[in-house]
């Protein structure tokens, strides 16, 4: 579904992904780990075409996006959820919502089943339907965003730190979220500091220190990798010398 060759992203002066290669098959999950620093929100942007790429090539079932436009690359069948709670603050929830379906332009009809998949993943957005964006709970707003990039109908939805600041049974509940919007055929590429949650739903992962991808393989086996938990979890809290 996804591949992305050989690319090169610099700020400025400053090589911030130097020759990523990866795919993303159709009905997989996988995630993108690292420290931070390592680059893995550049790539997320770069995909989305807010970042431009210095060298390389991006291809989404087998056309090239590279270095198109946002709305374009949206419009293709690309979700981004960015890391922080984006949303319209002062518009309601269900406001919130239709703004996902807008690049789409669809039928009354189609919004409906879109808002309709969307309220059955996270209830509590029905509940809050009038709702200002700007009052609801941290957990509330990330399920909120996360339903908007949903009504654009993504083919390929993309997460960057979707648990930061979240408490830890809604951090399982969105995780579970994730493995029910897969079973549905939605493809997911999730960057997360939570290495045991975000892996143990994946089907496969890379690993990203400075700008490189240094390793890859079945979300299994970088479970248990050593070099993965000391790289993002750092030495001190592993409790190694």
């Amino acid at each position: 579904m996804l591949n992305v060759k050989k690319l090169d992203v610099h700020y400025g002066p400053l090589a911030a992904l130097q020759e990523i290669s990866l795919e993303i098959k159709k009905g997989e999950i996988v995630a993108l780990l690292g420290p931070n620093g390592a680059g893995k929100t550049t790539l997320l942007l770069t995909i989305s075409g807010i970042l431009k790429t210095t060298e390389g090539r991006i291809l989404f079932e087998e056309q090239d996006v590279t270095n198109l436009d946002p709305h374009k690359i949206v419009s293709l069948g690309i979700g981004h959820v960015p890391q922080g709670r984006h949303t319209f603050p002062t518009l309601s929830v269900f406001d919130n919502l239709l703004m996902g379906a807008f690049i789409h332009q669809k039928e009354k009809a189609e919004i409906k089943k879109d808002l309709d998949w969307t309220y059955n993943l996270f209830p509590i957005l029905k509940e809050r339907e009038s709702q200002r964006a700007g009052t609801l709970s941290g957990g509330e707003q990330q399920m909120l965003t996360i339903g908007r990039a949903i009504m654009g109908r993504p083919r390929l939805l993309m997460l960057d730190e979707p648990s930061v600041g979240l408490a830890s049974h809604l951090k399982r509940e969105i995780f579970s979220t994730f493995q029910e919007m897969n079973q549905k055929g939605l493809t997911l590429f999730i960057v997360e500091q939570e290495i045991d949650l975000s892996l143990s739903i994946s089907h496969r992962g890379y690993l990203l220190r400075n700008g490189r991808l240094i390793k890859e393989g079945a979300a299994s086996h970088l479970l248990e990798s050593k070099e993965v938990r000391i790289l993002c979890l750092g030495k001190e809290l592993l409790g190694l010398s």
